[in-house]
């Protein structure tokens, strides 16, 4: 076991770096040149007393977009030196600096990291809590008026775009029923002090409306997926004769039919968690939560490259990593699975 992740640890890191590179190299070619911004509003404020070409080729250096594609893309990941032969970059732990923030991309992404990832954590484990038992119903009440309806709404939910279901729930419970917020993170005019019980708890409870649509979002496809892994499940040859050696049902179910159902389910779980994470950004901006969801859509409409470029590699570590989780995963779930090569 400890081999095999250690291989896959270094096909991850081999991956990240090829990923990185093609990443980088498509948002080089995006319109938009810091250099030249910086270098054109300094020499707007001297008056004529500095010259663009002199504060461009500056820039160009401070920035380390001097250079071919190459060196620029080994300055940022931070195995290259800066023409002051400073090592600063990806791996350095220097993001970059936001344009759009005017102020160092860790600093940008840190608060709004937190809460995106407790709104998702969130939103996973409710979603995860739900779809499963109720999954597992259905495939139990095959056929049943409970699971007919049950596929209705499922169906229903899974087909509307997020923002419509964003957009009823925020009429139904902000403005017919008044129970939640309309937007924001904290009540204005309490004057709350940050990092106190009472912050903490009306932060929660402007995250309520927007946990709710997450995870109603996500109830669907995964609802769906379990039902017909378990309907699978629950046909095959050893479901049957444990059946017929009189096994109590609820062994039946939840120990020999759940137990062989897990292997598909656990493979659609690292692509359901990043559909949660993509959704997280329409509701985000929706309801103007400090997330990355939000910071990633302004990064891409005011062209800030290098934030843009850090939430990208977020992405990929969670996609790599959770496929390195699922493959673990199998040996524990399957016996007849082996992921000791």
């Amino acid at each position: 076991m400890a081999k095999y992740i250690v291989k896959r640890i270094f096909y991850i890191l081999l991956v990240m770096l090829i990923l990185s590179f093609m990443i980088y190299s498509i948002y080089s070619l995006m319109p938009g040149d810091i250099a030249a911004q910086t270098a054109t509003e300094e020499v707007k404020n001297s008056h004529g007393t500095l010259k663009y070409e002199d504060r461009y080729a500056y820039w160009q250096k401070y920035y380390g977009l001097d250079g071919t594609l190459v060196e620029q893309y080994l300055r940022w990941l931070g195995v290259y030196p800066f023409s002051d032969g400073a090592y600063r970059g990806l791996l350095e732990g220097e993001l970059g600096k936001s344009t759009y923030y005017n102020k160092p991309v860790s600093e940008v992404i840190k608060a709004p990291m937190k809460n995106t990832v407790l709104l998702n954590i969130f939103a996973t484990i409710l979603g995860l809590g739900i779809t499963i038992p109720l999954g597992i119903f259905c495939a139990v009440k095959k056929g049943s008026k409970r699971d007919i309806g049950i596929q209705v709404g499922t169906i229903i939910g899974y087909s509307l775009p997020t923002f419509i279901i964003a957009i009823l729930f925020l009429w139904l419970f902000s403005i017919e029923l008044r129970i939640f917020p309309v937007s924001g993170m904290i009540t204005p005019g309490k004057n709350l002090e940050p990092g106190t019980w009472a912050y903490f708890w009306d932060e929660m409870y402007h995250f309520c409306l927007p946990l709710i649509i997450m995870t109603f979002c996500s109830l669907g496809g995964m609802t769906r997926y379990v039902r017909a892994s378990m309907i699978e499940a629950l046909s095959m040859d050893c479901i049957r004769t444990a059946r017929a050696k009189g096994v109590k049902e609820k062994v039946v179910i939840y120990s020999h039919a759940w137990r062989n159902a897990l292997i598909p389910i656990v493979t659609l779980v690292v692509g359901w968690f990043l559909g949660i994470f993509s959704g997280s950004i329409m509701v985000e901006n929706l309801f103007a939560i400090n997330g990355i969801g939000r910071v990633y859509y302004q990064a891409l409409t005011n062209r800030d490259n290098d934030v843009i470029l850090a939430l990208q590699m977020f992405y990929i570590v969670i996609g790599l990593l959770g496929n390195l989780l699922i493959d673990i995963l199998y040996g524990f779930i399957d016996p007849r699975i082996r992921v000791n090569k």
